[in-house]
């Protein structure tokens, strides 16, 4: 029997050791390579050319996983790309399938539920955690009354700016560039409609004064 190839990307070792394991168990999947950041993801999955990617979402450094999966369809249309993150807010669901990735499940689901959705993505299915379609769904209605959304690393940001952090620090924490950093803050302030970012933080401290909540 001809093994397909999996290639996994997942900044912890214990994650990966643990997929690795899982893996071992079947008879039709073979690991072929592990990577731990999303640059080194483009670059080994150019170098494998794996049938699968199984893609974490949130890791250190400039390149995330959806930054990752953009990365690797422009460079291999018929990878397939299955997203396996903790993440289940809908912005990072949205960004993952624009980008590319052909899956989403979460890692909390069961060992048996990982490997039907790795070999539904082979065969060109779409599987989506439950979790995450509730999540999809409830934050369209909550969407559709707000207006604005940001990206995950803007919501990051902006948190960041309300807090008081200056450009430096925000690059600092998020491992980023301050050209990054004024790039999202450009972002943000054109989806908010103001100019500066004191009036970013109000903003945000307004909306989640009306959400019941602290930032």
């Amino acid at each position: 029997m001809n093994r397909s190839t999996v290639m996994i990307v997942d900044d912890h070792a214990i994650v990966r050791g643990g997929l690795v394991s899982l893996l071992a168990t079947t008879d039709d999947l073979a690991v072929v390579g592990e990577a731990e950041s999303g640059a080194d993801a483009v670059r080994m999955a150019a170098e494998l050319r794996p049938d699968l990617v199984l893609m974490d979402l949130s890791m250190p450094g400039e390149l995330d996983g959806v930054g990752a999966t953009r990365g690797i369809r422009a460079h291999d249309p018929e990878v397939r790309i299955l997203v396996l993150t903790s993440m289940a807010e809908r912005t990072w669901i949205m960004q993952a399938v624009e980008a590319g990735a052909d899956g989403y499940l979460l890692k909390h689901s069961e060992p048996e539920v990982i490997l039907s959705g790795i070999r539904e993505v082979i065969a060109g299915g779409s599987p989506l955690d439950p979790q995450a379609a509730r999540a999809v769904l409830s934050s369209r209605r909550a969407e559709a009354q707000e207006g604005i959304v940001l990206t995950p690393r803007e919501e990051e940001v902006l948190r960041m700016v309300t807090e008081g952090f200056a450009n430096k620090a925000i690059a600092r924490r998020l491992g980023i560039t301050e050209r990054t950093v004024k790039s999202h803050l450009t972002h943000i302030f054109q989806r908010l409609g103001v100019a500066d970012r004191t009036q970013a933080a109000l903003w945000a401290t307004r909306r989640a004064s009306e959400r019941g909540r602290g930032y």
